[in-house]
């Protein structure tokens, strides 16, 4: 018999007179999930899907207008008492294919009382409404019959050729972008700039509707039909979208995940030809359209489409091969079953889950869908509030209320009124109510550790940068970088073609004015001293140049080690007077140069460090201790080294108008810490790592709320 709780319902009078069955357009088709056998429901008048399991499907099927619903229910009880489902699942079966329009009844009037959930369902379409204001469609047109006509294009490019060619064509792309790694990397600083964003986002509208387009390509291949396109809105961005649920009804689930990730394969594709376009053209419209499509194809593929925790290509794509449908419908009821049965004590609970394998899936699902959902929510709400604060408000308060208010509400009239809860209301109250107050006593009571990190650099006390006193072109590197040199070692040899004949020319100079003055010595005396005021000058200069000279062999000015790995790429070319050539560094004592942003700075002035170590890059296993530090009490803009900032691949950002890399975009407040000495860790000139400090320990409900009045102040300037 079916599960005791499951087999009677109180609401069973109002469905069990009813004659009802399903419409004469439904089509049905046969699957398999994980070796069990599914039925999709399919009624092309409306394109509606929906999937039912053999013992539902028994159930169905024998509805008509000849037998009322409780006739039909007795006769799959008698046939198969262990797997006919109860009055109450056969209340929410009949409610669900009425909601997707696969149902229809003798009589109309009376379907009122039979779906009494009519008013929720009307509740979650508004809710969904008010949370789509960042993903509102419009469908404009039904592609169908272009689709059909395109049947022989369609069969050429989804075929055993069309993949061929499509490896081919990425793994060439692939090696172009690889081979001009170094410039596609520079060309990312520029991707937001105000005059990129209309390229931008005319590469993303193609982009998108050839990736819409390769959904209903293979779709069609396989037998689907594709009856809507249309206009997304995106976060308030106009987008092309289509609906290929006509998949769902295909038996392979190999092709329903090739069908879920064609949008994906066509953006690559795309993305390879941009770049060899990229690749072949100089700077200028057609090369900067290229890139961005390049860059838009590949971030989207990744990041959106290709992630199975938001409802895209790749969600489609791993409910198809774990071989379970519905999958976020299901991890959250399941989620709920766990809720239910094991906390409320509710035991006539059940899990949609078949296997420990399917309910393991279901609830990692579930979980982390849940909190990325929230995480990506949240970047797109601060991400239009930046443009748009009125607009990010009313949406921040939209999400408030639609996932906390709502749904503490709900809750609470669930606790105190479910009937599911009759006889275990008291534990399911208590539950809730202390789960709550542990929660909110964890988070406002506990102390934590509360820490914050500062990136920086490890510095020589004492070092000096070499530079060149004399412009030429780096002739000879005389030391190789890492050896140990005393003051006045020659360091490099600069030649100057131009010195060397301006040296001629003065001397020659100075040989024609001794010549003038022994003349004016026997001839003229009174023109004796403008010759030797001439004569002066001419020899100052010699001085000079023979400085200049001797400036071209570059010396060490002062003891230690040279430190120089980029001065061998410089041999053979012209070095500026005062070019930064290397540093020499002493081997004594080091200290931690650190770069700590105007947010956490208050923490520097207002509050009580307890403790400060520093981590290298590389050997985070070891803490260097800290002896010492020292902040520089006022605000600075550039930074101790390039490999902090972006463009060196570090997190400070950096102005992009500065191609030194060391001008940071915000001012911030630099601090030097003396390190102590460790074993195992190498002291060098210019590794860097972070400077964490350790404060007074703090609820973390008080560090989020810092933390938050740190967002909204530094962004909104609220």
């Amino acid at each position: 018999m079916a599960k005791a709780g499951r087999t009677f319902s109180e609401s069973w009078h109002r469905v069990s007179g009813l004659k009802v069955g399903l419409r004469p357009t439904v089509k049905v088709r046969k699957q398999l999930f994980r070796g069990e056998t599914w039925y999709v429901l399919h009624d092309p008048f409306n394109n509606q899907y929906f999937r039912l399991r053999p013992e539902a499907y028994d159930f169905v099927m024998r509805l008509g207008p000849d037998r009322t619903v409780e006739e039909v229910w007795e006769a799959c009880l008698d046939r198969r008492p262990d797997e006919a489902p109860g009055q109450e699942e056969v209340i929410q079966l009949l409610t669900q294919l009425y909601f997707a329009n696969l149902l229809r009844s003798e009589k109309p009037a009376d379907s009122g009382k039979l779906f009494e959930r009519f008013s929720k369902r009307r509740q979650r379409e508004i809710r969904s409404k008010l949370l789509s204001i960042m993903f509102f469609r419009m469908p404009l047109l039904d592609p169908e019959n272009l689709l059909k006509r395109m049947t022989p294009l369609i069969r050429l490019l989804v075929s055993p050729l069309g993949a061929a060619v499509w490896l081919a064509c990425v793994a060439a792309a692939v090696k172009v972008v690889v081979d001009r790694f170094d410039e596609a990397m520079n060309q990312v600083q520029g991707i937001l700039a105000p005059e990129n964003l209309f390229l931008l986002y005319v590469g993303l509208v193609v982009i998108k509707t050839l990736h819409e387009f390769g959904h209903a390509f293979v779709c069609r291949r396989f037998g689907g039909e594709v009856h809507t396109m249309g206009v997304m809105l995106l976060v308030f961005t106009p987008l092309p979208y289509m609906d290929a649920t006509s998949s769902w009804s295909f038996r392979s689930r190999w092709h329903r995940a090739l069908v879920g990730g064609a949008g994906m394969i066509t953006e690559i594709f795309v993305a390879a030809l941009s770049a060899f376009v990229w690749a072949k053209t100089g700077p200028g419209t057609l090369h900067s359209l290229a890139y961005n499509m390049m860059f838009i194809a590949s971030v989207s593929t990744v990041i959106f489409n290709g992630n199975p925790l938001l409802r895209f290509d790749g969600y489609y794509i791993l409910s198809d091969l774990l071989d379970i449908p519905n999958l976020y419908t299901r991890a959250m009821r399941h989620l709920r079953h766990l809720v239910e049965h094991y906390v409320f004590g509710y035991k006539d609970s059940f899990s949609p889950a078949r296997s420990l394998k399917e309910a393991f899936w279901l609830s990692v699902f579930g979980v982390l869908s849940g909190i990325y959902r929230v995480v990506v929510f949240t970047g797109i709400i601060l991400f239009v509030a930046d443009k748009f604060l009125l607009l990010g408000l009313l949406m921040a308060a939209v999400c408030v209320i639609s996932w906390g208010i709502v749904p503490l509400f709900k809750f609470i009239v669930y606790l105190s009124s479910s009937p599911r809860l009759a006889r275990t209301r008291v534990r399911a109250v208590t539950a809730g109510a202390g789960f709550f107050v542990l929660v909110l006593a964890f988070l406002a009571l506990c102390p934590f550790p509360n820490r914050f990190r500062a990136p920086g650099v490890m510095e020589a006390v004492g070092y000096v940068r070499v530079i060149n006193d004399a412009p030429g072109y780096v002739q000879a590197l005389l030391v190789p970088s890492g050896r140990e040199v005393r003051a006045g070692t020659p360091l490099l040899e600069l030649s100057n073609h131009e010195l060397d004949l301006e040296m001629e020319a003065a001397l020659a100079q100075r040989e024609e004015t001794l010549a003038m003055e022994l003349r004016a010595l026997r001839m003229d005396a009174a023109d004796l001293e403008p010759i030797r005021r001439r004569l002066d000058s001419i020899e100052t200069k010699i001085k000079d140049l023979g400085a200049e000279k001797e400036a071209l062999v570059v010396r060490a000015r002062q003891a230690g080690i040279w430190v120089a790995p980029m001065v061998r790429d410089m041999v053979g070319t012209w070095a500026q007077r005062g070019s930064f050539l290397g540093e020499i560094v002493e081997s004594g004592s080091f200290r931690f140069s650190a770069v700590v942003s105007q947010d956490e700075a208050a923490d520097l002035f207002v509050g009580t460090i307890r403790n400060a170590e520093v981590r290298i890059r590389g050997q985070a296993g070891h803490n260097l201790g800290v002896e010492g530090y020292r902040i520089i009490p006022y605000r600075q803009e550039r930074l101790p080294s390039a490999a902090l900032g972006w463009m060196g691949g570090g997190e400070v950002p950096v102005s992009v108008r500065d191609e030194t890399g060391l001008k940071a975009a915000e001012p911030f407040f630099q601090i030097y810490a003396d390190l102590r000495s460790a074993p195992g860790v190498g002291f060098f000139h210019g590794r860097s790592g972070k400077l964490r400090f350790t404060l007074e320990s703090r609820p973390l409900l008080f560090q989020w709320l810092h933390k938050f009045r740190q967002l909204i102040q530094k962004r909104y300037r609220i």
